[in-house]
């Protein structure tokens, strides 16, 4: 039976894959935080916890009439960014994926009442919110298989974690799959006007697009560092208000595949909360607990079963 054997909510901005002079140059001469603790959460975890394959919900994907997975046997290229390409320009790119798991999660799309579709088509676009991180986490990993899943702009929040229940059940019917799951996206996401932004590029997170997403945010890191996805999940009408990237899809999915508010891992924090242009960034990884992510034995995994 295959396992979720650790989980993240991490930060992609651009910003980290610019020099690091260019870095300082924006952040008051200082290094932002996001970048040594991607290489910090490498050393920790990408490099030597026992794995196979990395499953990217990645916030930049926006699908409409179904959710996506990437089912190609192997992506490789070269990424510009379509939004910031004189900051993100030719970067290479070369992963295994991994059609298996890929079409696994798809069989469960009818049990949880949703629509997943693998799709291998080479020419497929990949996005930023994958590739920043694969550039920290997986390059020079070549045996780790990388896959991404997008959110639904069309869906909501229960559509989100019914992808994250699926996602769960296709990761154990396979055997012995052991798989990370990185929630690729911020917190609070409204950025700066662009004749204003310049003047809010430092990470600083008094630069927080409001005062009241920035107290939303951290509210929010309180509780995912001590475990409580619960209340997480019962106040995401009001975080809403605050505009999360992607409606927190990222987020929801990783949750759904977790247990949902039955999940108590606590994070632990692998940078400071920042300012990005206005948004709310910070990476927070959750380890697996010993007795499992909800403490519970893991539900039948048979496709065939109706969705409820």
């Amino acid at each position: 039976m295959g396992e979720v054997v650790g989980a993240g909510l991490l930060a992609h901005v651009p910003t980290i894959v610019l020099p690091e002079e260019t870095r300082k140059e924006l952040n008051e001469g200082r290094e932002i935080s996001l970048v040594p603790g991607l290489r910090k959460l490498r050393a920790d975890v990408f490099e030597t916890l026992d794995y196979d394959t990395v499953v990217v919900l990645d916030s930049h994907w926006a699908t409409t009439v179904e959710f996506v997975v990437s089912a190609q046997p192997r992506r490789a290229g070269l990424f510009t960014s379509e939004e910031l390409p004189r900051g993100m320009c030719r970067m290479p790119y070369d992963y295994p994926g991994d059609p298996e798991l890929a079409h696994s999660v798809a069989r469960f799309a009818q049990r949880h009442g949703t629509w997943i579709t693998p799709i291998d088509d080479p020419f497929l676009p990949v996005y930023y919110a994958t590739i920043n991180l694969w550039t920290y986490l997986g390059q020079g990993l070549p045996e780790k298989k990388w896959v991404s899943i997008g959110v639904c702009q069309t869906g909501d929040a229960e559509d989100h974690l019914r992808l994250g229940r699926a996602l769960a059940d296709g990761i154990r019917a396979l055997p012995g799959r052991r798989v990370l799951l990185v929630a690729s996206g911020a917190l609070s996401h409204t950025f700066w006007p662009l004749r204003e932004l310049r003047a809010h590029e430092s990470s600083d997170p008094s630069h927080i697009r409001t005062p009241e997403a920035r107290a939303a945010d951290e509210e929010r890191i309180e509780w995912f560092e001590r475990g409580d996805h619960a209340q997480v999940l019962r106040t995401m009408p009001e975080f809403l208000d605050h505009k999360p990237e992607a409606r927190f899809g990222h987020y929801l999915m990783m949750i759904g595949a977790l247990g949902e508010e039955r999940c108590t891992a606590p994070g632990r924090a692998y940078s400071a909360y920042e300012n990005s242009v206005g948004t709310g960034q910070m990476h927070l990884w959750f380890d697996r607990p010993a007795d499992g992510w909800t403490g519970d034995a893991a539900p039948d995994t048979d496709p065939s079963e109706a969705a409820a």
